[in-house]
């Protein structure tokens, strides 16, 4: 028998570190039941114990007796046996891990409960309110729930058609927390379920069909409008050793008509 969350059917090798919040002790013994003929799960079964073991606290019984077995079963435990090999069966009393303390709290757990347990979880834990939380608490709360809170005189708080009115009707649940005579209320609600955005990747085809409806201009090599760029006349003579002179050539005058010119100069 497979266990069924939703659209996801679970199995032992579909099982998640996340997803295992969702089953219960019979569920796992059932997995671990339909799994006996899997080689694969054979062969990496420490693996998926592992995964179990993040949720549920796993003990070997390795005393057949009554009293035993039911000892744990007052702790709250199952017990049953799973196969681990042809030869091997053992008996495990296994529990869900609580979630009693915001130490609890994790990543893979944290949207598997609802916001009235996050306020059981919240209320058994504050002293000091929101901010008495460190902030790796806070985030792990954050990635599963819209939180908001407001710190008002206790006959503010409930005022009509307040923040505490316009939240409860919006599904949201709170937990008031006394400091003096002000009140901090906690607004909880669990997020929406996202799906994570995949990357579409356009086939040849469509590449060629959008290339052919538009037109990319070429702005790589265009000049700026502020450059000054000359142009050279392709019908301009080449220039040759010919035609090319200096303006000035200083390294021709002659030193003695120019001293005779400098005279002259100052004759004048």
């Amino acid at each position: 028998m497979e266990q069924q969350t939703g659209k996801k059917v679970l199995t032992l090798k579909t099982l998640t570190k996340s997803s295992v919040w969702d089953v219960q002790e019979n569920d796992i013994f059932r997995m671990c039941d339909n799994a006996e003929k899997d080689i694969e799960i054979k062969e990496n079964l420490r693996h998926y114990i592992d995964i179990i073991r993040s949720a549920f606290m796993i003990e070997e019984i390795k005393v057949d007796l009554p009293i035993v077995k039911e000892k744990y079963e007052k702790q709250g435990y199952k017990v049953g046996t799973v196969k681990i090999d042809d030869q091997t069966k053992v008996t495990w009393a296994i529990k869900k891990r609580p979630i009693v303390r915001v130490t609890d709290l994790t990543y893979e757990n944290i949207r598997h409960i609802t916001a009235a347990k996050l306020m059981e979880v919240l209320d058994r834990n504050f002293g000091g309110g929101w901010d008495s939380l460190s902030q790796s608490i806070k985030d792990i709360i954050e990635s599963g729930f819209d939180i908001s809170t407001t710190t008002l005189p206790k006959d503010r708080l409930h005022k009509k058609g307040g923040m505490y009115e316009k939240k409860v009707e919006d599904g949201f649940e709170v937990l008031e927390v006394a400091k003096g005579t002000w009140v901090e209320a906690i607004f909880a609600k669990l997020k929406p379920e996202t799906e994570k955005p995949r990357m579409k990747f356009a086939s040849s085809s469509d590449e060629e069909d959008e290339d052919a409806d538009v037109e990319i201009e070429d702005n790589y090599n265009k000049p700026d409008e502020d450059d000054d760029i000359e142009i050279d006349d392709p019908n301009d003579d080449e220039i040759t050793e010919d035609n090319y002179s200096t303006m000035m050539d200083l390294g021709s005058a002659d030193p003695d008509e120019e001293a005779e010119n400098m005279a002259e100069y100052g004759e004048e």
